[in-house]
């Protein structure tokens, strides 16, 4: 049964083009929560956590099932209607417009399986339900920076997280996938069963599929040494300079990102880090504590800090590292990656963002890579031998957008000469082809579309149109 009233099916059904009426009124007989335009529950399931990249749908299925996913990818095929899929708000790239968006957020089982150290995770479940229920039983799964995010999401896009150095790609931790595939088949993909999908699954986004259910391993970890410290931007030079050789030196043991900062003077930052220039230097060790207090010592060591709040945490509270923002905001992301970043790169960052500069930037950050990410199973992620990569955010308030976009071009030309070709699939915010070259190789990109074209021979996937042009 359908969840719109038939007076706003009538009013929104006339402005359709043939072929996506008819695909909303199969929708309608087929599926137990369509939701169209005009509905509370369609405006509650189209927001996004990056305000700027509103989605306006035709329609969304909110799915209770891997049947109904398959009802609506073959319902979609034959009215030649493309298919996107989202859950939690995260990730958006395109507008929708002229297709049926998959909503997976009931789609909510979560199983641990502390004996085994694994658990199952519906596609609807964000990262901060599987620390919650993992934690009593010491184990820890791999999540991102924030545990906001969705599960299979973040998976999908390969995965780096504050464990990264140490425990590698998020993704290098899924046992197995179930997924609906473009042509509405339900699949399962592992290493043993349907590997050719298992392989593109883990870094190829949603260009094969709906995964509904991923099953992944889970590392025994109750606590790591962690957190962030924050110092003055006036250190900006000394602690930018330390820190890009500090991280030459440190084990696999550390992952490490720094974050030059302009909070906005309000409410919930804390009151030293308010309205002002700011160096966040974020580390998470998961070795020894005493052996990670003295890796910190030389960072510790460059100025006084502002606040420090590095020490031993539950891994439940991970999240507390990078303290990312849950609230939806109007942001403009840029990235790079790196194959380096010394002391000579490090005055540059000042430079274009450090105190005494011009810039539009809430926050540009560097990441350390490398370590364990470099090694691991064959997977459609591209760029394991980065070394870095940098992350910039402005606040697109409409009286200075151009401004943050022309300043983030900026940023990105002038660390051209440090930079390698390609970028990170969960923190590139395009899509199509321009994002399909961006994040794969040219050689992973056609791997991809051959098998797109596989599993998905109408090309009905809004993700997979990328890989297949």
């Amino acid at each position: 049964m359908s969840t719109h009233t038939p007076a706003t099916r009538a009013t929104v059904g006339t402005a359709f083009r043939p072929a996506s009426a008819a695909a909303v009124g199969a929708l309608a007989g087929a599926v137990a929560r369509l939701h169209l335009p005009g509905d509370a529950r369609y405006a509650e399931l189209t927001v996004t956590s990056n305000i700027t990249k509103a989605v306006r749908p035709l329609a969304v299925v909110e799915v209770t099932s891997p049947d109904e996913v398959s009802a609506t990818l073959r319902i979609a095929t034959a009215s030649g209607v493309p298919v996107a899929v989202a859950s939690t708000g995260h990730g958006a790239t395109e507008t929708m417009a002229d297709a049926i968006l998959v909503h997976t957020a009931a789609l909510d089982e979560l199983e641990i399986h502390a004996a085994q150290r694994w658990a199952r995770v519906g596609a609807g479940v964000r990262w901060a339900a599987v620390l919650e229920a993992a934690a009593p039983h010491g184990l820890a799964g791999l999540c991102g920076s924030s545990t906001d995010v969705g599960v299979v999401g973040f998976l999908t896009g390969g995965g780096v997280g504050p464990l990264a150095r140490s425990h590698g790609l998020s993704s290098d931790t899924v046992r197995a996938f179930d997924v609906v595939t473009g042509d509405g088949e339900i699949r399962r993909a592992s290493a043993t069963e349907n590997p050719e999908l298992f392989w593109g699954l883990r870094g190829g986004k949603g260009s094969l599929g709906i995964v509904t259910a991923v099953e992944i391993d889970l590392v025994e970890l109750p606590e790591v040494y962690g957190g962030a410290i924050w110092f003055d931007g006036a250190d900006a030079t000394a602690v930018l300079r330390t820190w890009s050789v500090w991280t030459d030196l440190l084990p696999e043991e550390g992952t490490t990102s720094i974050a030059v900062m302009r909070l906005p003077d309000m409410d919930p930052f804390p009151e030293p880090l308010r309205g002002r220039t700011t160096i966040a230097l974020r580390f998470v060790w998961t070795g020894d504590p005493a052996v990670g207090e003295e890796m910190i010592r030389a960072m510790r060591a460059v100025a006084t800090p502002l606040i420090d709040a590095v020490g031993v945490m539950p891994y439940s509270a991970i999240g507390a590292v990078h303290s990312d923002p849950d609230d939806p905001m109007p942001l403009h992301e840029s990235s790079l990656l790196l194959d380096e970043f010394g002391p000579d790169t490090a005055d540059v960052l000042v430079d274009l963002v450090g105190p005494d500069a011009q810039t539009a930037q809430a926050m540009v950050e560097v990441r350390q890579l490398g370590g364990a990410v470099r090694r691991g199973p064959d997977s459609a992620f591209a760029h394991r031998e980065a070394a870095y990569q940098v992350f910039a955010i402005g606040l697109m308030i409409p009286e200075i957008a151009q401004v943050v976009v022309a300043d983030s071009r900026r940023i990105v030309g002038a660390l051209a000469p440090w930079a390698r070709d390609g970028g990170l699939p969960n923190f590139t915010d395009t899509a199509g082809v321009g994002w399909a070259r961006r994040v794969y190789s040219p050689a992973v990109a056609a791997r991809l579309g051959t098998l797109s074209r596989r599993f998905d021979p109408a090309g009905v996937l809004l993700a997979g149109r990328g890989v297949r042009d």
